[in-house]
């Protein structure tokens, strides 16, 4: 994934159900991270159509992926699993083992998905943020 990709990317967004876009998802913001984890995010095309997304990094411990987005007439066909392994083979590759997703809880379709590629729910830590600018969109 480039910044040239955006365009694309925010039209995939926008056109799947139970994806919130927010302030961070701007053009600036996702340069900034594009540039900052290189090499670390996908997409997936079918023609001049992006399918599918991933958006990974790491703090030098531990990786994070974002925005694992595949539209639903692309789904079960490995789309998302191809997505989720280039990230977690490139993240590799950086000596990063461990990577973390969040899911909205009220994605049941995502938490599903996760579950069937053995990925943990973490039940012994609680997620807090704090939202400098004060946008509840950020």
């Amino acid at each position: 994934m480039t910044i040239a990709d955006y365009e694309g990317v925010i039209e995939l967004m926008t056109q799947t159900p139970g994806i919130s876009l927010r302030d961070a998802d701007s053009r600036a913001s996702t340069e900034r991270y594009l540039l900052r984890n290189p090499s670390l995010s996908f997409v997936a095309e079918h023609g001049n159509a992006i399918v599918g997304c991933v958006m990974s990094g790491h703090d030098g411990r531990r990786g994070y992926l974002q925005h694992l987005i595949v539209l639903p007439t692309y789904r079960d066909r490995g789309v998302g699993s191809e997505l989720a392994e280039q990230c977690l083979a490139a993240l590799e590759g950086l000596g990063i083992l461990k990577t973390h997703i969040d899911v909205f809880k009220t994605n049941l379709q995502a938490q599903r998905f996760w579950e069937r590629k053995q990925w943990k729910l973490r039940t012994d830590i609680h997620r807090y943020s704090f939202v400098r600018s004060g946008s509840d969109n950020a």
